[in-house]
């Protein structure tokens, strides 16, 4: 009697700990399954890109920007800010460097940009100072986990020459018209600028 007394109570301890086992299942498949930074890296790492053929060139640069387009705002910014993806932009043809900006670049920047030189000067000057800043935070951040790591990666360094040039040129301007080295090293910044006015965190 006591025996069937308990049974109920023995099927639901069951049922909660094989659902325990399902969510930590989940949680890790999860994990695993999110793209990093990290593997971001290790991905071109795995690869000389400068020795394959055209056809396994454009397979690869396909397979990174997915990766690339696959992070969140956050790791993207630390893909984009580290060199581990320099060698294979030093190797690409100008064609293969347009293509690979055109898979990367949110297809909203230049809708962006002409909404940025639609503002005051006062605001567009607060939105890249803000952009600026939250890139300088992010390379601070990334520098000291580089010293304890055996990572030899340091980041893109974002000429402030260049970022003067493109204010006094007309950012839209420079960036739609300029180089594929330009437009790689620009894309952190426009980035930033992106996300500070969907925010309005410096606009408010």
């Amino acid at each position: 009697m006591q025996g069937r007394r308990f049974r109920p109570l023995f099927f639901a301890l069951g049922a909660i700990a094989i659902i325990w086992v399902l969510a930590a299942a989940g949680y890790l498949v999860a994990r695993n399954s999110k793209m990093t930074a990290e593997k971001v890296e290790r991905y071109v790492h795995s690869i000389d890109f400068a020795k394959l053929s055209p056809t396994e060139r454009a397979r690869v640069l396909r397979e990174l920007a997915e990766k690339l387009n696959a992070l969140s705002r956050e790791e993207r910014q630390r893909a984009r800010l580290d060199n581990a993806w320099r060698p294979w932009f030093a190797a690409m043809t100008d064609g293969e460097k347009e293509e690979f900006i055109d898979l990367t670049v949110p297809g909203d920047v230049k809708q962006m940009l002409t909404a940025f030189e639609q503002m005051p000067a006062d605001k567009r000057k607060k939105i890249v100072d803000s952009a600026m800043k939250n890139l300088q935070n992010a390379r601070e951040q990334d520098n000291s986990t580089n010293a304890n790591s055996a990572s030899t990666n340091g980041p893109v360094q974002l000429s402030p020459e260049l970022v003067q040039k493109a204010e006094t040129l007309g950012l839209k301007t420079f960036y739609t018209e300029g180089s594929p080295e330009t437009k790689a090293e620009l894309a952190p910044l426009i980035e930033e600028m992106q996300a500070t006015m969907q925010s309005g965190r410096a606009v408010r």
